[in-house]
């Protein structure tokens, strides 16, 4: 009698191969015409912005936006579930949750201290 997870790891074997393989043919066998365009920095379309004295840093509103949305995504994710199952979880649901809304807050205030929710300001 075998294992019964071999036949998992051969697949997650094929799988990595395929992955590794196809990425080592596109960067063998693809073209490498590079111009100045494909070489310049895309926003959205229209002509890139020069760069700041002090070396073009992007604003950390766009990375705590990011990090916003994918708070409370899982956030919401993990919300759904507990509220499905409240009345089963009983009182080990209820610290369980309130234990990961503590946790979540953190993020919450850091992004808050760092201004990313005031919209007023650039």
């Amino acid at each position: 009698m075998t294992n019964p997870y071999v036949p998992l790891l051969v697949m997650m074997g094929i799988a990595a191969l395929l992955a590794i393989g196809g990425l080592a043919a596109s960067a063998v066998l693809g073209p490498k015409r590079y111009n100045r365009a494909k070489l310049e920095a895309y926003e959205c379309g229209i002509q890139p912005t020069p760069h700041a004295v002090g070396g073009g840093r992007f604003p950390v509103k766009y990375y705590l936006v990011a990090m916003t949305f994918i708070v409370f995504d899982i956030e919401v994710v993990f919300l759904y579930p507990w509220a499905v199952d409240f009345t089963e979880l009983a009182m080990f649901g209820l610290v369980a949750m309130v234990g990961f809304l503590a946790l979540i807050t953190v993020p919450f205030l850091y992004e808050w201290r760092r201004g990313g929710l005031d919209w007023d300001e650039d």
